[in-house]
């Protein structure tokens, strides 16, 4: 009997030769001679071996297919050391919210006068701290009838904002940067595509964009807040994973990201998996939602939650003006304990975070991660792999951290790190974590 390679399987040649099963993120490791055997199974013709034990395996594992299937199969190009695995891809900075801990912060235009909220204007500034008005998706009191071109994807949804909606020049990757950076992340043996923004369904050319995405063998996660999900687009959505923001129970989630954002976010959790899609949630810690983290962990397990992050926002963007939502290393570090699953981008013993991550911002600058947007290494135009090569990897014998905790907290954050003083100092918040905030 003749066997292929399933569909949603893929070789990748990284550090060790690997094939990469896209639909259970599973990555695993091969000898010589099993990525040679694999790789024959990817002809017209087909594979078979004596080792009916590894054919099992692959079978049981959903490597392998008696199924013949036509279809393009990527290049096997070796990669660089490190590899670059994962990357963030922030295709607009468009959003229909105005979260009062975002880092991206205020550089972008303002609305149009006819839809500001008089209540949140004063002085000709927007005030933070003013109070929000409720979202509303189809427009009317308490929001604004969207003037982006939304084209079918969205349909006839209208998009509620708190204070801000971007405006035509706001800065976005166009169709064909977009598939250019795919198509070299692919060719660089990339295995996860982070789809951010902004709120990434707000791109004018998200249709497109989705059609496209079947044609790269790689994960693809869609970061969202969750407003702009329904039954109608989730049928239609190409990705492996959708990713929402919830950020505390009702009233902290809402205080944060604006009245009315929490129960449609929370649903859209619920329809993402009715719908089949691995749903995982991220959490930003901020001083109102503490004492909500048990009963939110029982209730992302209660429902299925693939991948639980916690993390703690660095203090910048509007997070600077918000005081009142920031949080002390002291007062926030050991409420990193929380979360679960694998998170999205893994690293290697030895090395500081982000190992194999790169980010890729809507104006076309890249950089080490998102947070970075402002020290680019290049640009797009310069090559996927030219801006990879520029970053070189932190290794955590170059850190000034000293506990017995290195390795499993790897040096935390390093942009964190750098806002406390020191870019090869230690990052406070873990420190806290692991009970050491004293010694620091």
């Amino acid at each position: 009997m003749k066997y292929f390679l399933s569909t949603d399987s893929v070789l990748k040649w990284i550090e060790m030769p690997s094939v990469y099963k896209i639909s259970k993120d599973e990555l695993y490791e091969l000898d010589d001679n099993s990525f040679k055997f694999l790789k024959s199974c990817i002809s017209k013709d087909g594979c078979d071996t004596r080792d009916k034990k590894f054919i099992e395996y692959c079978l049981t594992e959903g490597i392998l297919t008696d199924e013949r299937r036509l279809r393009r199969h990527p290049p096997l190009i070796k990669s660089a050391d490190p590899s670059l695995r994962y990357l963030e891809l922030r295709i607009t900075d468009r959003c229909n919210l105005r979260c009062r801990h975002c880092y991206i912060g205020d550089t972008l235009p303002s609305i149009p006068s006819r839809s500001r909220p008089r209540h949140a204007k004063r002085g000709g500034q927007w005030m933070d701290n003013a109070p929000q008005p409720p979202l509303n998706l189809r427009g009317g009191e308490g929001g604004v009838n969207s003037p982006l071109p939304l084209g079918p994807w969205l349909a006839e949804e209208r998009v509620g904002v708190r204070g801000k909606l971007l405006e035509e020049n706001s800065n976005e990757l166009s169709l064909k940067q977009i598939q250019k950076v795919l198509q070299e992340f692919e060719e660089m043996q990339g295995l996860r595509v982070m789809i951010t923004g902004g709120e990434p369904l707000l791109h004018p050319e998200f249709s497109e964009i989705n059609e496209m995405l079947p044609g790269f063998f790689i994960r693809k996660i869609l970061f969202t807040n969750g407003l702009l999900l329904n039954k109608n687009n989730l049928k239609e959505l190409n990705v492996d994973e959708i990713q929402i923001s919830i950020d505390g129970l009702e009233k902290a989630h809402d205080s944060l990201r604006g009245k009315g954002a929490f129960k449609p976010a929370m649903e859209a959790v619920k329809l993402s998996m009715d719908c089949g899609f691995d749903v995982s949630i991220s959490t930003m810690l901020h001083s109102k939602n503490l004492y909500d983290l048990d009963e939110m962990e029982k209730l992302f397990k209660s429902m299925g939650v693939k991948d639980w992050t916690v993390d703690i926002p660095c203090i910048a963007g509007r997070l600077e003006r918000n005081v009142e939502f920031q949080l002390s290393p002291e007062q926030g570090g050991r409420y990193l304990r929380y979360g679960f699953g694998d998170g999205l981008h893994g690293g290697e013993s030895g090395f500081g975070c982000g190992l194999h991550l790169m980010a890729v911002m809507a104006d076309g600058r890249v950089s080490k991660c998102s947070f970075y947007f402002d020290n680019p290494v290049g640009r797009i135009e310069d090559g996927l792999g030219e801006c990879w090569r520029r970053i070189k990897p932190i290794r955590l014998e170059e850190l000034k951290c000293d506990c017995k905790y290195i390795e499993s907290c790897r040096g935390g954050c390093r942009y964190r790190a750098g806002l406390l003083g020191d870019p090869l100092g230690k990052d406070l918040y873990r420190c806290s974590l692991y009970g050491i905030i004293s010694k620091s």
